[in-house]
C-alpha cells in the first residue's frame, strides 16, 4: 500500500474527498438531517440567563457550568470578543460582567477587576450600543430615560404608509413588536441578586447623562422626535396606546411557533418572553413554558459548560451537505442522500407568513434556516435547498420536482424592484430606518444583497430553471452595479468580500459567461490577489469596518473554499488562467485536514450584522471544503 509521500497529487486530493465524504456520512442524523453548532458570543448566553433571572426560573439552568463558560471566554486583556481575535469588545463585555454579577460572582473577583478596567477605558456603559443599556435598564443598572421610546399606535399604522412594523426586517420585526410592550411598561425587574453596575460608568455614576447619542447632523431629527415621544409618556397623552399594546400582544401570540420559539432566533425569543412577563402572564401558562422550552433547542451542554446559540441551522446545513457530497462523487440515490433529500421536502413551508404583506399574489413553497420557522422562509436557504434536491433522486421525482417549481414561482415573486433579491422580505429597503437611534446595529432593513441574488441566479443555471429573461437581465445588472472597481463584491451573509465574491462569480459563470467575461475575471482576479503565501484565503471580520482590510486575513478553510469555488467557475466559464493558485489552495485543504477527514477554523466566517454581529458554523469548515476538492477534481479529470 502506497503511504502518504508516495501520492500524487491527485491521489491525495482523491483521499482527501474520500475522508470527508466519510466524515459527513458519519454524522449525518438518523432522521437524514445535519446539524452542528452555530457560535457566537457570550451576550447571547448573559441575556438568557437575565431572562431567567427576571422569571424567577435560572434554578432550572446549569449556573455553575454558565459561570464557568463566560471565565473561560475571557480575553487576556479582560474584555470578552465579539468574534474570534478581535481582542474584546465594550458591549459584550459589559454583559458579560453583567451576567457574572448576577451569577453572584462579587466585583472584587480578580476577573471581574481585569474586565473593569477593559470596560472602562472604552468608555464605560455610557459608550455601549442600545440594546446593552436595555438589559440593564431591565434591571435597574441604567435609566430608561436613556432608552429610544416605541409609541404602541405604530402597530395601528397602515402597511402601505409611510411606515409600518413591515418596514422593518423580520429579525426587526420579530424583536421590535414584544419590545413596543416592553419600553411602554419600562420595568426595572428586582432579581436575585440585586446588583448595581455602577462601578462600570467612567464618568461616575452621580454624573451619566442618560440620554441618546447625537451625530450633529440631520439625523439629530430623530433624537428630537423621541423627545417628544417621551413627553407625551410623561404627560400620558400617547394616543391609542391600549389598542396598539393588544395588537403588540395578539401579534406575538400568533406567530409563536409549536416549538414554542418565535422567528427562530434567540432575541425574539427573549424580547417575545420580556414582553408576556410585562403583560403579567404566569410562569406556568402554556405560552410561557413552551417559550422556555424552545430555549432547549438552541442549548450546548457540555461536561463543565453551558452556553447558548443564537439561531440554529438544520436546513442550511442539510442542503449544502447533500450539495457538496454529490458533487464531489456520491452516488445521487445514496441512501444518506435519499434520508437527507426526503427530510428537506418535508420542511418545504406551505403557511403564509409575514412576506405575504407585501407580496400579496403570491403562493408560498420556500425552506427556513431552522427545523421550524414557518413565518420566516428566506431566499438563500431555499435557493440551495433547490439545488441541493436537483442534486439528489429521491423514490418520488415528481413530487421533488413539484416542490422546485412551486419554490421557483415563489423565489421569482420575490425579487425587489432593483432587479436582486433580499433575504426575507420583498422591497424592504427604506434606509431612512437605519439612521433611526433605536438602530444602531444598522439591521433594521432587509434589502437585496448581491450575495442572495447571486444564489439564486445560481440555482436558475444549474437546475435549468425557467425564469423570464427579463427579470434574469434585470439581476444580472444590479450584480454588475454592485461590482466594486477592484473587481470584488460585497458579501452581506458571510465574511466577507471572499464569500461575495465567491458567490457572485459563481451565478454570473452559470448565467451570463459571455456577456459578463470582463466581470467574471476581474472578479476572479481579486479573488487570486488575495491568495496567503500558506496557499489558503482568509478575511477578518474587521473588513466590514475597514474596507483596507478586504480579503485579507489568516487562512481559513471555509473562505479557502469560498475563493477556490469562485476561481474555477472562472476557469471553467471564460478560461481565466488560474492553475497554480488553484493547485496551491487544494494543497491548502488537503494539507490542513485532520485525520478524521475534518478541517478545524477557529475564526467567524458568518455574518449575522456586518460590524455588529458574527457567527461561526461549525459546518461551514466540512462541507465547503469538500464542495471545492470535488469541483477541483471534477473539473481537471474532464480536462484531461
Amino acid at each position: 500500500m502506497q503511504t502518504e509521500y508516495q501520492l500524487t497529487f491527485p491521489q491525495k486530493v482523491e483521499q482527501a474527498i474520500a475522508a470527508s465524504q466519510k466524515y459527513l456520512l458519519s454524522i449525518q442524523y438518523p432522521d437524514g438531517y445535519w446539524w452542528a453548532e452555530l457560535q457566537a458570543n457570550v451576550t447571547i448566553t448573559s441575556e438568557v440567563l437575565l431572562l431567567h433571572k427576571i422569571w424567577g426560573t435560572d434554578r432550572s439552568l446549569p449556573l455553575e457550568k454558565i459561570e464557568y463558560y463566560l471565565r473561560s471566554q475571557q480575553q487576556d486583556r479582560g474584555g470578552w470578543e465579539l468574534f474570534y481575535g478581535d481582542g474584546g469588545e465594550l458591549s459584550t463585555s459589559v454583559e458579560a460582567y453583567m451576567a457574572l454579577r448576577l451569577l453572584n460572582v462579587p466585583a472584587n473577583d480578580p476577573a471581574l477587576v481585569k474586565a473593569k478596567k477593559f470596560i472602562l477605558q472604552r468608555g464605560g456603559i455610557s459608550k455601549t450600543r442600545i440594546f446593552t443599556k436595555f438589559h440593564l435598564a431591565l434591571i435597574g443598572c441604567y435609566d430608561w430615560e436613556g432608552i429610544p421610546s416605541i409609541p404602541p399606535w405604530l402597530m395601528l399604522l397602515p402597511e402601505d404608509g409611510i411606515f409600518s412594523i413591515y418596514d422593518l426586517s423580520s429579525w426587526a420585526r420579530g424583536s421590535t413588536v414584544p419590545l413596543i410592550i416592553v419600553f411602554d411598561q419600562k420595568p426595572v425587574f428586582v432579581v436575585d441578586p440585586i446588583v448595581n453596575l455602577d462601578e462600570l460608568y467612567t464618568e461616575g455614576i452621580d454624573s451619566v447623562k442618560y440620554e441618546l447619542p447625537r451625530n450633529d447632523d440631520w439625523t439629530d431629527i430623530f433624537v428630537e422626535l423621541d423627545n417628544v415621544f417621551k413627553l407625551a409618556e410623561n404627560l400620558r397623552l400617547v394616543p391609542l396606546r391600549q389598542e396598539g399594546l393588544k395588537v403588540a400582544e395578539k401579534w406575538i401570540l400568533e406567530r409563536q411557533e409549536a416549538t414554542g420559539d418565535w422567528g427562530g432566533i434567540i432575541p425574539a425569543m427573549l424580547n417575545s418572553l420580556l414582553a408576556l412577563r410585562c403583560l403579567n402572564y404566569d410562569v406556568a401558562d402554556p405560552i410561557v413554558e413552551r417559550g422556555f422550552a424552545a430555549f432547549d433547542n438552541f442549548a450546548i451542554e457540555k461536561e463543565d459548560s453551558f452556553y447558548m446559540q443564537s439561531c440554529i441551522s438544520p436546513v442550511w446545513d442539510t442542503a449544502w451537505c447533500l450539495r457538496a457530497l454529490v458533487e464531489s462523487g456520491i452516488q445521487p440515490n445514496h441512501p444518506a442522500l435519499v434520508r437527507g433529500g426526503k427530510w428537506l421536502l418535508d420542511k418545504q413551508i406551505l403557511d403564509y407568513g409575514d412576506w405575504q404583506v407585501k407580496n400579496k399574489t403570491a403562493t408560498p413553497g420556500g425552506w427556513a434556516f431552522e427545523f421550524d420557522n414557518r413565518f420566516y422562509p428566506d431566499l438563500d436557504d431555499s435557493a440551495v435547498v433547490v439545488m441541493a434536491l436537483n442534486d439528489v433522486v429521491l423514490p418520488n421525482e415528481d413530487v421533488k420536482q413539484k416542490a422546485i417549481a412551486r419554490c421557483l414561482n415563489w423565489m421569482t415573486s420575490m425579487q425587489c424592484k432593483s432587479g436582486g433579491w433580499a433575504a426575507f422580505d420583498l422591497n424592504n429597503d427604506k434606509d431612512w430606518l437605519n439612521l433611526l437611534p433605536y438602530s444602531d446595529l444598522k439591521a433594521t432593513i432587509d434589502p437585496d444583497t448581491a450575495d442572495v441574488t447571486a444564489r439564486i441566479l445560481e440555482m436558475i443555471g444549474q437546475c435549468h430553471l425557467p425564469m423570464k429573461y427579463s427579470r434574469v437581465k434585470s439581476a444580472i445588472s444590479y450584480l454588475l452595479d454592485e461590482q466594486e472597481v477592484d473587481g470584488s463584491w460585497f458579501g452581506r451573509w458571510g465574511v466577507n468580500y471572499i464569500y461575495g465574491t465567491s458567490g457572485v462569480v459563481s451565478g454570473l459563470a452559470l448565467m451570463a459567461p459571455e456577456i459578463c467575461e470582463d466581470n467574471i475575471n476581474r472578479g476572479a482576479k481579486w479573488l487570486v490577489s488575495c491568495q496567503n503565501e500558506d496557499g489558503g484565503w482568509g478575511e477578518t471580520c474587521f473588513s466590514y469596518n475597514d474596507p483596507n482590510l478586504k480579503g485579507q486575513g489568516d487562512s481559513t478553510a471555509s473562505q479557502t473554499a469560498w475563493a477556490l469555488i469562485g476561481i474555477l467557475a472562472a476557469v471553467e466559464a471564460t478560461g481565466f488562467a488560474a492553475t497554480e493558485a488553484l493547485k496551491r489552495g487544494v494543497e491548502y485543504l488537503v494539507t490542513t485536514q485532520q485525520d478524521d477527514g475534518s478541517w478545524n477554523e477557529e475564526y467567524f466566517t458568518g455574518t449575522g450584522f456586518p460590524g455588529h454581529f458574527y457567527l461561526k458554523y461549525y459546518m461551514y469548515q466540512q462541507y465547503f471544503p469538500l464542495l471545492a476538492l470535488g469541483r477541483y477534481e471534477k473539473f481537471f479529470k474532464g480536462t484531461g
